[in-house]
């Protein structure tokens, strides 16, 4: 793979491994911020392009490239996350950020090897788990680039401010809402050992057809959501109580009886996936509160699954 270079006729840029090192934070910053990968990716894409667009005079008079390029990276992620509503308004039905594959799966090279995707620089830890991503994008985008700049990425409110062009008082309030709105809608912990258990028991209970087992692992009210961005079939919903998840997931088992069921770490959280031929063609991300399932969310949209292609 070639390294780029700034301006200048392919001269070698004395700078260009510190600017390059920072790629792994906007990418982390970029996915939080944006839930999509193919997004995160492109804002990242737009950040470098604005530095290689400037001389090397003006490069050299940034005291902070890294700082220069979290604000700009940001700033365009603010502006994509507007633009992003709109365009969700016409999504064909449910919308799920884009889910990521554990660290294993890159270690093991089943998706094409460990740098092969910008997937595997993604920390894998609570600030990108499913649940959490899905209550950001219940968000202003305000508050999703206060609480994930100061509460993730530990930036002072004077540099939130900067970012979102607001006050560092105004940016302290915008995290605060945004932290109601977390504990608002997320469970208590439940241990990661716990989580597994439970999705093992699930997925085995699944293949058995067991629905007494099912509906044993399930919340009365849990919900089943899946995203498909009308490129594929899937049960309609969302799906409301257990005995009604029951149903779909044995209409399912019914309808694709070759289906394998996998466990796999799903946004750094013990998940499903499901696989036809080797392909996967929906990722299951869980919710666990106590010791039951309280949300399931199923990708199913392959332009979300291509970090999971198989073979």
């Amino acid at each position: 793979m070639t390294t780029p270079t700034g301006p200048g006729g392919g001269v070698p840029d004395p700078g260009l491994s510190a600017v390059m090192s920072e790629r792994r934070q906007l990418i982390n910053l970029a996915y939080r911020l944006l839930g999509s990968l193919a997004d995160a990716e492109d804002a990242v894409q737009e950040t470098y392009a604005r530095w290689y667009a400037m001389s090397r005079p003006q490069q050299d008079a940034i005291e902070s490239p890294g700082a220069w390029l979290t604000k700009v990276a940001s700033r365009i992620c603010l502006d994509l996350l507007g633009s992003a509503r709109a365009r969700r308004e016409t999504y064909v039905g449910e919308w799920i950020p884009e889910p990521l594959p554990g660290p294993t799966e890159w270690i093991s090279g089943r998706a094409g090897g460990p740098t092969s995707d910008p997937a595997d620089r993604i920390t894998l830890d609570v600030s990108v788990s499913m649940a959490f991503l899905v209550v950001l994008e219940s968000m202003t985008p305000a508050e999703r680039v206060a609480l994930v700049l100061h509460d993730v990425f530990r930036y002072s409110f004077a540099e939130v401010a900067e970012i979102v062009g607001r006050t560092p008082a105004a940016c302290r309030q915008l995290a605060s809402s945004a932290r109601r709105r977390i504990r608002a809608a997320r469970p208590p912990a439940t241990p990661a050992t716990e989580q597994a258990s439970i999705v093992r028991a699930f997925k085995a209970a699944w293949e058995a057809k067991d629905i007494d087992a099912l509906i044993g692992l399930l919340d009365p009210d849990a919900t089943a959501i899946a995203d498909t961005g009308g490129l594929v079939t899937a049960l309609p919903g969302p799906i409301e109580g257990s005995e009604q998840i029951v149903r779909a997931c044995l209409d399912v088992a019914r309808i694709a009886p070759d289906l394998t069921i996998l466990e796999r770490m799903v946004n750094g959280q013990p998940g499903l996936v499901a696989q036809q031929d080797g392909v996967t063609v929906t990722v299951f991300a869980f919710e666990v509160a106590g010791d039951r399932i309280r949300h399931i969310w199923a990708v199913r949209n392959p332009e979300k699954l291509r970090p999971w292609t198989t073979g």
